[in-house]
């Protein structure tokens, strides 16, 4: 594994890690029909938190490159949220993230032979 690999695969984890987080906050913080569909959002980050993990068991960069543009994406759109809701941490938070993600995906395909 080379070092683009690494900080790609550590900021992917890291971004997913943070994602399940938001989630599990947002079921603790909800009843009814909003705990609900707070569940389905964890459900979607823990699978997205386990595949973030596979590029370090398998070394692969398909799975890396896949998995690094699903986090971008999903911190994108949470960025747009919290821009929606005009709350700046909920926005610059998520935006910083996927764009520190993108910088180091643009390293990773760089780096490839």
């Amino acid at each position: 594994m080379t070092v683009p690999f690494i900080v790609c695969a550590l900021i992917t984890a890291i971004s997913a890690i943070i994602s399940f987080g938001f989630s599990v906050a947002a079921i603790l913080g909800s009843t009814g029909e909003t705990k609900t569909l707070a569940l389905y959002a964890s459900a979607r980050s823990v699978a997205l938190m386990i595949v973030s993990l596979v590029p370090f068991l398998t070394g692969s960069h398909q799975w890396l490159l896949a998995i690094a543009w699903s986090m971008i994406i999903v911190q994108a759109c949470d960025a747009v949220v919290g821009w929606t809701i005009k709350d700046r941490m909920k926005t610059f938070g998520p935006a910083g993230t996927a764009v520190a993600n993108f910088a180091a995906l643009i390293w990773l395909v760089g780096a490839l032979p």
